[in-house]
């Protein structure tokens, strides 16, 4: 198919227009239409944990070494059978008391999405319409030298910590290289709670953790990214794409895997790794589902 060549499909009932699928988006040739495929292969495990939660998008048009832009706006031409909510925007960049939102809400919007080259999709702690989040995240980002390794020591810390507390949490790769530990919301402040599990790990191993954002103290440590749950901030979707060298997910894993990890690139999954994962075990991250 050559570029600028347009192809209208079914999808559920909705025809979206798709666009130079040849188009190559990573450097190892993986294309446009490659992505569109992962993203309708995955969704039946990755919808769940996209309906209901605005979305805000990482666009490539250009693939992942040209330029980038943040997209929380519906787009103009948005098709009327997308999903779109108007939420409040305090403290917007842009001086914007609000923001339309697109929900993915299904399949078809799901994969109008990719088309756009949104190649990574970023959602809250919370859904449309409550006022509290229904998920807590620790965010695992390591300081070089440090890498996913020490990310699963921090994790396995994590979890021992608030195992009393009858807080199960499930990891998850970045896709990046990092990692995010989810959990149901065990209160409503879930910002000043991940703050303070964070303060009192980082107390326990200095050496390890750090719960500030400074860049200084950062360096060979793990910081444990409390603020994430803050309402205004989103993090990458379970299943979503990263914009990486290859086609990498962020991609639920088991506890086995994080106690095993003994080098980063034991925790890189590409798009195919990830299907034939949820082939075989389902959505590792479905007890989160409400």
């Amino acid at each position: 198919m050559s570029a600028g060549t347009k192809v209208v499909v079914d999808v559920e009932g909705r025809h979206v227009a798709l666009t130079n699928l040849e188009k190559v988006l990573y450097p190892n040739g993986f294309t446009k239409g490659q992505v569109i495929d992962y993203y309708t292969r995955i969704a039946p495990v990755m919808l769940p944990h996209l309906q209901g939660r605005a979305v805000t998008r990482k666009r490539y048009p250009d693939g992942v070494q040209g330029p980038v832009f943040f997209e929380k706006n519906a787009p103009r031409g948005t098709p009327d059978w997308v999903h779109t909510e108007v939420l409040p925007s305090p403290g917007s960049s842009k001086n914007r008391d609000t923001i339309e939102y697109v929900v993915i809400d299904d399949l078809a919007t799901l994969v109008w999405t990719a088309n756009l080259a949104a190649l990574e999709l970023h959602t809250h702690m919370w859904k449309v319409g409550r006022k509290t989040p229904d998920l807590l995240v620790f965010d695992l980002d390591p300081g070089p030298p440090a890498s996913i390794v020490e990310c699963c020591q921090v994790a396995l810390e994590l979890r021992d910590k608030l195992s009393p507390e009858g807080l199960e949490l499930y990891p998850k790769t970045s896709g990046s290289k990092g990692m995010q530990l989810y959990a149901r919301a065990p209160v409503r402040d879930t910002n000043a709670y991940a703050k303070r599990v964070a303060e009192e790990l980082e107390r326990a191993h200095p050496d390890l953790v750090v719960s500030r954002m400074t860049k200084a103290v950062r360096p060979g440590k793990v910081l444990v990214d409390w603020s994430q749950n803050n309402m205004a901030k989103t993090t990458v979707t379970p299943y979503s794409l990263r914009a990486k060298d290859e086609p990498t997910v962020s991609t639920p894993i088991t506890w086995a895997e994080v106690e095993s990890c003994t080098r980063p690139r034991d925790l890189v999954f590409t798009s195919d790794e990830v299907l034939e994962r949820v082939a075989g075990s389902g959505d590792l991250f479905a007890p989160l589902l409400s």
